[in-house]
């Protein structure tokens, strides 16, 4: 069996932590809660629930990640798969299982949960983003000849991979940044169709008109960037 490491980055997710990590399929080595500057006590909850906790308190997704992925390589221990996983219990943690699925069986490299609309509970994705994913995987659809669906925060992938892909971005930008490098480097992928329910809390991202205007300006900066490489 592989190991499984699962890196969660969360700001402020006290209520909802506990609920993730219980979720989590035992099969996993370790589960690794990133708290992003959290005020609350979701590194409490988190410790109680059983997972490694680490703190960043530079403000982003991406560093919440990074903070992670540099704790990972530093331990004796390197894991097969990195499994990536909102705090918020939006995703459903069991379906970890699915998502591995075929990096275990099929050898694929990378696999992305797709929040497919009738997997998603009612109001669980905001207008804004559905129209972002949308955007998002048209343009690297017509630019590169991908086959994504969505820009899924739940995602699975074979750690020398992940580190081959050099990851940078900071704060929005993140997941947009995994898929690109992984069409550049021509990694495997595939997605696997996931439920999606009403967070727990509010979204720092698209709850706000400031974080979804910064969320999509990130998000299309990748990809033309990309497009001119």
């Amino acid at each position: 069996m592989p190991i499984i490491n699962v890196i969660i980055p969360a700001y402020n997710e006290a209520d909802s932590i506990g609920l993730v990590i219980k979720d989590i399929p035992k099969t996993v080595k370790e589960v690794i809660v990133i708290s992003n500057n959290s005020t609350d006590d979701t590194e409490v909850n988190a410790k109680k629930a059983g997972a490694t906790v680490l703190t960043e308190n530079k403000k982003g997704y991406g560093y919440a990640c990074l903070k992670g992925i540099d704790y990972i390589a530093n331990k004796a221990e390197k894991p097969d798969i990195i499994v990536f996983l909102d705090g918020d219990y939006s995703d459903y943690p069991e379906q970890l299982t699915d998502i591995v699925a075929p990096i275990i069986t099929n050898n694929i490299d990378f696999v992305i949960g797709a929040r497919v609309k009738k997997l998603r509970e009612a109001g669980s994705m905001t207008g804004p983003q559905i129209f972002g994913n949308w955007l998002a995987t048209t343009l690297m659809k017509l630019m590169f000849g991908a086959k994504f669906s969505d820009l899924g925060p739940f995602r699975a992938i074979k750690y020398n991979k992940l580190l081959a892909l050099n990851m940078e971005d900071k704060t929005y930008g993140w997941t947009v940044e995994m898929q690109l490098k992984a069409l550049k480097q021509k990694l495997t992928y595939t997605e696997i169709p996931v439920k999606y329910r009403n967070r727990i809390g509010v979204s720092k991202v698209s709850g706000t008109v400031k974080g979804a205007i910064f969320a999509g300006v990130k998000i299309l900066g990748w990809i033309f960037k990309y497009s001119f490489k």
